[in-house]
């Protein structure tokens, strides 16, 4: 059960809370082997291939098992494998990261998530809280986050107790002060209801709750969270 009376700030997820991942991160493939065609043509076509791709990145994470957190790491570093295999310039790495960092950036927002950040916001602190590496104040959305705590800032990804407790030492409050809201039934609410948090499930695709610990609420959409706090705040 949701007491909205509890809570001093909201902790907010990103990547298929606020938008639509993967159309974002397919966008971004393509620029990326864009770019990679005229420097590095091998290495273009071998970030063509899915499964090449796929290969790529279980390299990377056999090699790099302490940094699988760090999703621009590991992506940067996927790059430089795929130049070094091609033996093109591996110094290419880092501009094309760069390309795909940036058009990583260029989200489309559910309709219903501005609107609802605006009037989350002028309520309670939001602190963006994301495994990913989306950065609201490149996409345009600085004004309406008090801050961001990140698991390659932590050095540990939902939904390790860790990035929780950093999220609340953030805003220098209790976890029970916080409602959590995300998409994830594990990552999100799960994770943050093993410190403390309350939590708000984000389904937008009507999925089946699958454990026996709930969440505080259950939403189809940021607008039906909004409407729902704010509607018993005030």
């Amino acid at each position: 059960m949701l007491e909205i009376s509890r809570i001093q700030a909201i902790t907010l997820d990103l990547d298929d809370t606020l938008w639509p991942i993967w159309p974002t991160i397919a966008e971004a493939e393509l620029r990326l082997q864009a770019w990679l065609a005229p420097r590095a043509p091998a290495t273009a076509s071998l970030f063509g291939n899915l499964q090449q791709r796929q290969r790529l990145r279980d390299q990377v994470a056999e090699a790099w098992p302490q940094r699988h957190y760090d999703l621009s790491f590991i992506r940067e570093e996927m790059i430089r494998l795929g130049l070094r295999l091609s033996d093109e310039d591996t110094n290419l790495a880092e501009p094309a990261f760069a390309v795909f960092f940036a058009a990583r950036q260029q989200v489309t927002l559910f309709d219903d998530s501005l609107p609802a950040l605006q009037k989350l916001s002028a309520r309670w602190p939001i602190l963006a809280l994301s495994n990913g590496n989306a950065d609201v104040e490149r996409i345009g959305l600085a004004d309406y986050f008090c801050g961001s705590v990140s698991a390659r800032d932590v050095g540990a990804a939902k939904p390790d107790a860790r990035i929780f407790l950093a999220a609340a030492a953030r805003l220098q409050l209790a976890p029970e002060a916080i409602l959590h809201v995300g998409d994830d039934e594990s990552l999100d609410v799960l994770g943050a209801q093993q410190v403390g948090m309350q939590t708000a499930w984000v389904n937008r695709s009507d999925k089946l709750w699958a454990f026996d610990s709930k969440p505080s609420i259950r939403v189809t959409s940021m607008a039906e969270l909004s409407d729902a706090l704010l509607g018993s705040s005030f």
